[in-house]
């Protein structure tokens, strides 16, 4: 089980994700396989990061900028996350989130070493090594329950 910075844990079961909207299926579908299938799994831990997440309530699946991104209308609790790919390095995924927060500042401060970074604005996934699920499942929920975590 993970740990927030505020001692809370999060928890992470195995839930399914919904049935993916067709136009977030097709924004997938052009996606390199390897990078499709990294982002898949992160779509599921989106998914199952906010079932443990309390306050997170429904996500909205959708597209932003013509990605799949995922937001908390329902209950306004968090930051968009989107999923795509980075310019470069190639053959890269990416999570990426809102610059004008600070949650890449935080993720860096808490995983520097265990997560790779794009800026202010991606976390950056190589599909060729495994999924660093905790520290991300973390990163995650610190993203949508961000508009409740700010003071």
């Amino acid at each position: 089980m993970a740990h927030l910075k505020n001692g809370r844990d999060l928890k992470v079961g195995r839930h399914e994700p919904p049935e993916i909207p067709a136009e977030v299926a097709a924004a997938f579908a052009a996606f390199p396989e390897r990078v499709r299938l990294r982002l898949l799994e992160v779509r599921a831990l989106i998914f199952a990061t906010a079932a443990g997440t309390s306050g997170v309530g429904p996500l909205t699946e959708t597209l932003k900028w013509g990605e799949p991104a995922y937001l908390t209308l329902a209950t306004g609790s968090g930051s968009t996350i989107r999923l795509g790919r980075p310019k470069s390095p190639q053959g890269m995924g990416a999570v990426l989130f809102n610059c004008r927060t600070t949650l890449v500042e935080t993720f860096r401060a808490h995983f520097a070493q265990t997560l790779s970074y794009q800026g202010n604005r991606a976390i950056l996934l190589d599909p060729s090594v495994p999924l660093p699920a905790e520290p991300l499942a973390i990163c995650l929920a610190m993203a949508l329950a961000y508009h409740r975590q700010r003071p």
